[in-house]
């Protein structure tokens, strides 16, 4: 397996110009650097509380908070990668010219770079999120509008937008749930003071204890959430530029996964045993070609590894219906053994390689253990009118992380900028009323929430054009 691997990557490379080589490996370093970016942006939304409460000095706040980060992406899954990666027409992009696809990803890195940056520079608590997502549907609709097809998967697309839309108003409404439950539970109401009447001296203990439990919280679904962000554009490159490689699982089991798919045969066929009347004739017709093929992947071309991939990932959505009618295959062991080998299949197409896990992990950890300053200011002290207080970061972060975490099980980017500051908003308004805000701060906030999504959409879009007019 190991010896078939290293061939085929070989012969990847070897089918790559000096020229688009060069392009690769610049399209590398550049996700590197959006994580990167993307993790010295969003450093302050974990560290905000623990530093400005004096539970942990900077560095070594910033350094822990990294930790947990590059866990969060080693550990998380690739659920949201996936949701990234089906943004785009990975399929016709994976066919197309190495020119069409640098296009789009230069476009969609530039400007997400760009963006961040900016909003960084000037203390603009600003979703890194909206900006992926504004960057990718801007040169998804420039490659629509050039080539026709499908540029964008707009059911994917309608789920991730409610998802980011969503998010800060439950951060929101739940902080000001929790800090009224905070008021009743909590007997001692050291938690509820003020960081500066404390004169300059840490919190006690066990206030310390939960605000470095909810700094830790953060860290691990932001590393979990937005991480998986920079592992799918980083498969988004690798797919299309080397798609005879990473089209199917380069670790896949050939003789592991054919049989499993001769075991869900043989569950049909329990059920379905005459294909020419069984409504489920086509899908499973599909199957048979796909075990055919899976046999003899050792011996497959670029073409057949990609058509092969493409029927999988037919096949594995003609299932999920097929499923959901209780008459296909009733519970028991059959239907076990169908679910195991779709999603064995299902595995082989939707992947994350070492790789790329470990690039995303490494930048995003390096670019937390930067850049905090700027935005921890903003969220201790210019949001509200009064200082925050150890409930109130408390409060905003458990929800931060509930929020981060649950979306992604589900497989959604949420943006953590949008949920922690929304988070802190609400507090501000749970212990003051909303008077409690700071006019100016928020509407600088409200107006990068307003204005990202458009101003990536349209960057992106006329950058794609620039990069398509080039290469």
């Amino acid at each position: 397996m190991l010896k078939t691997n290293f061939c085929m990557i070989q012969q990847a490379f070897a089918e790559l110009s000096s020229f688009h080589l060069v392009f690769f490996l610049i399209a590398v370093l550049a996700v590197c650097v959006f994580e990167f970016v993307n993790g010295f942006h969003d450093t302050a939304n974990a560290v905000a509380t623990v530093i400005y409460t004096r539970t942990l000095r900077p560095f070594p706040a910033v350094v822990w908070s990294a930790i947990w980060n590059f866990l969060g992406v080693w550990l998380g899954g690739i659920a949201v990668a996936v949701s990234i990666i089906n943004l785009l027409p990975i399929a016709d992009m994976m066919s197309m010219s190495e020119g069409d696809n640098y296009s789009i990803v230069f476009a969609i890195l530039l400007t997400a770079i760009t963006w961040n940056l900016f909003t960084w520079y000037f203390g603009i608590p600003c979703s890194s999120s909206h900006t992926l997502i504004g960057s990718i549907l801007g040169a998804g609709i420039g490659y629509y509008w050039i080539h026709g097809g499908h540029g964008i998967n707009w059911g994917k697309a309608l789920d991730i937008g409610l998802s980011l839309l969503l998010s800060p108003a439950f951060g929101f409404t739940a902080v000001i749930l929790v800090l009224y439950i905070f008021r009743y539970v909590v007997k001692n109401k050291e938690i509820f003071k003020d960081p500066s009447e404390n004169e300059n001296k840490p919190p006690p203990r066990w206030i310390r204890g939960i605000l470095l439990l909810t700094c830790t919280l953060v860290s691990f679904f932001h590393g979990n959430n937005d991480g998986q962000k920079g592992v799918g554009i980083m498969m988004i490159v690798l797919l299309v530029v080397l798609p005879g490689y990473y089209a199917l699982d380069p670790k896949l089991n050939e003789a592991d996964l054919g049989a499993k798919i001769e075991v869900m045969q043989q569950a049909a066929a329990a059920h379905h045993s005459d294909l020419a009347t069984s409504p489920y004739a086509g899908a499973l017709s599909v199957l048979e070609g796909i075990g055919a093929d899976v046999k003899r992947l050792d011996a497959a071309t670029k073409e057949e590894r990609l058509d092969l991939r493409k029927r999988m990932q037919v096949f594995t959505k003609s299932a999920a219906l097929m499923l959901a009618d209780p008459g296909f295959i009733p519970d028991g062991p059959d239907r076990r053994k169908f679910k195991q080998g779709l999603a064995a299949i299902k595995e082989s197409t939707d992947f994350a390689p070492f790789e790329a896990i470990l690039m995303i992990s490494l930048s995003l950890g390096l670019g937390t253990m930067i850049g905090w300053k700027r935005i921890v200011i903003t969220i201790g002290e210019k949001i509200g009118k009064t200082h925050l207080t150890y409930a109130q970061g408390a409060a905003a972060e458990l929800v931060a992380a509930g929020t981060i975490g649950m979306s992604s099980g589900l497989g959604l980017p949420v943006s953590t900028t949008h949920v922690l500051s929304s988070g802190i908003a609400g507090s501000m308004v749970g212990v003051g009323g909303i008077k409690n805000l700071q006019r100016k701060t928020i509407t600088m906030i409200a107006l990068a929430w307003i204005l990202t999504l458009p101003v990536t959409f349209v960057g992106a879009m006329l950058l794609y054009y620039f990069f398509h007019w080039i290469f």
